[in-house]
């Protein structure tokens, strides 16, 4: 049986038991939850965001709309379909403008070639702040690789970019001072260029990878 990932907006009465009633629905049609977050939720009604890949879509809906507790259950597009892999940026505030220039131009250029691929940032300051920070893109959906922009990063810093590069993620780091520039993945200097190799290392449209490059430091 082929299967395929969906998106499930469900709105439900609200109260104690409501995702395990859901998610028994899912498990019993075989469907696998990937993703899951409450968009919403007050006294009466909580609005519940699923991604599931599954093979038996139309029972597995039938199924759920039919629990006294449902009010209404939508197939929507996965954000994996629309929004796609994740850059994350984060530091210094004109930094992280510069390296953001350089990320939305590459992702345009890939995203008009069938890509998805979206860019966040967020200025911060303070060691425990970023390092709080660094570790809660590990936890981000769809995150894919992290560029910190700043002029000075270490101490926790650093043990969080560890941390979260032994998870899978990707670091890039602004040549700063600091020893985060030691920890990451690649260091480079210009900002603008950071935000363009962050985003070509994701993408699956171009001719570049990591563990092809010859040294770390640009």
């Amino acid at each position: 049986m082929s299967t395929e990932k969906i998106g499930l907006v469900i709105r439900a009465d609200a109260g104690p038991g409501i995702l395990h009633s859901l998610t028994g629905v899912i498990a019993r049609h075989e469907g696998d939850i990937v993703s899951i977050a409450i968009l919403e939720q007050n006294a009466e009604e909580a609005q519940v965001y699923f991604e599931v890949v599954v093979g038996q879509r139309d029972e597995m809906l039938a199924a759920l709309r039919a629990l006294p507790i449902v009010r209404d259950a939508e197939v929507v597009k996965s954000l994996d379909q629309i929004y796609g892999k994740r850059v994350i940026i984060m530091g210094g505030g004109a930094q992280v403008g510069q390296v953001a220039i350089g990320a939305v131009s590459e992702a345009d250029r890939h995203n008009i070639r069938g890509e998805h691929i979206s860019v966040d940032t967020i200025p911060l300051v303070g060691e425990r702040t970023l390092a709080d920070a660094v570790r809660a893109v590990a936890r981000l959906p769809r995150a894919k690789a992290l560029v910190l922009a700043g002029s000075i990063m270490g101490g926790e810093i650093e043990t969080a970019v560890r941390e979260v590069r032994a998870k899978g993620l990707l670091v890039i780091s602004l040549n700063m001072a600091g020893s985060v520039a030691d920890a990451a993945d690649l260091v480079v200097t210009d900002p603008v260029q950071a935000g363009v190799m962050a985003v070509m290392a994701v993408a699956e449209t171009a001719a570049f990878t990591v563990e092809r490059l010859k040294r770390r430091v640009f």
